[in-house]
């Protein structure tokens, strides 16, 4: 048997230190995650502008990055914190007010069960449900921190990757272990499928909430602002998307005794929104990013599953990138390429 030089052993024990101290720093940060991809998100969607600032109107680093950090705020996030606000004041309401929906929907399960001789929900059941929902929802609010601390690590990054613009995609050309062409071709497809899932999934999410709050003004909904915000927020969750807010209308108009408005709205939902919002959503996917729903759909499951709320924009990046690694390694490695 060859003896392993000493050198080899110096080298294998660097490695099992470098992938330990790894994994540890990993662990560690892992709840930034989201930040980061957040920060990669917004760069890819402010490379184009940046450029265009510091080389056409030759502005300083610093100072094009806060002024487009500066509009992506105001673009994205405070619209975004107007729809928390609007939420978060009408589910303290649900709360304080949560006794009378279950006493509400306790008559109407005892209608139907009385009307049709089936048992549905036992009370307990019922009571049970609503306390869950009760201990839930200030859980919900208490995330506020938690986003704010991401939101503020996220634009801390975001402002290093613009800074260092040129810098860093040098650094990409000079250690990606693949042909600059292929390099490019997975920077290119990146971009491409941030703008779709970026740009995609909220304006998919509010033509669903403008469709939504048509049928709600027919069927005499009140509060019309916040079940448009509360579709709007339901329809980027993937598989049962709007059909959380139309079916929790549904629900209110059975407890009060509307049966035909509930029924109404259930057949409005089913038959216009989610036909509709499947139109919707593969017509703008394909035309902004050419990505197969399949992709989109299975990738919103597992990216949400991954990384939170930023997963309905990486986990499709992930799935594509996946299967375009598999189309560069034929490309590069493949024995029947190379012949």
């Amino acid at each position: 048997m060859q003896q392993i030089s000493s050198g080899t052993i110096r080298q294998l024990s660097f490695y099992v230190i470098l992938i330990s101290l790894g994994v540890l720093l990993f662990m560690q940060l892992s709840s930034f995650l989201p930040s980061l991809l957040g920060a990669v998100t917004l760069y890819i969607l402010m490379e184009k502008p940046m450029i265009w600032l510091i080389t056409k109107k030759r502005w300083n680093k610093g100072l094009a990055a806060t002024f487009l950090m500066l509009a992506s705020f105001v673009v994205v996030l405070l619209p975004v914190m107007l729809f928390i606000n609007i939420l978060y004041a009408k589910i303290d309401f649900a709360i304080l007010h949560s006794n009378e929906v279950v006493a509400g929907l306790k008559v109407f399960v005892e209608k139907i069960e009385h009307d049709y001789n089936i048992t549905l929900l036992s009370n307990a059941n019922i009571e049970n449900a609503g306390s869950a929902i009760a201990q839930m929802l200030p859980k919900i609010l208490g995330a506020t921190f938690n986003s704010l601390i991401v939101i503020i690590i996220m634009y801390f990054i975001l402002y290093f990757l613009l800074v260092n613009i040129r810098e860093m995609e040098a650094w990409l050309y000079r250690h990606v272990p693949l042909k600059n062409e292929n390099v490019k071709l997975v920077g290119g497809e990146i971009s491409k499928l941030v703008f779709a899932n970026a740009l995609g999934i909220p304006v998919t999410a509010i033509l669903q909430g403008i469709i939504g709050v048509v049928g709600y003004y027919f069927l005499g909904v009140t509060d019309l602002p916040f079940w448009f915000v509360v579709t709007c927020v339901t329809a980027m969750v993937p598989m049962i998307g709007s059909a959380l807010a139309y079916i929790s209308i549904a629900i209110l108009f059975f407890a009060q005794g509307h049966t035909t408005k509930g029924i109404l709205m259930l057949v409005y939902g089913a038959a216009v929104m989610n036909v509709l919002d499947s139109v919707f959503r593969i017509s703008i996917q394909k035309r902004i990013g050419n990505t197969h729903p399949l992709i989109t759909t299975f990738g919103v499951i597992v990216g949400v599953s991954l990384f939170g709320f930023i997963g309905l924009i990486f986990g499709p990046i992930l799935i594509s990138l996946f299967i375009l690694l598999i189309r560069i390694y034929l490309n590069e490695f493949s024995k029947e390429k190379s012949e």
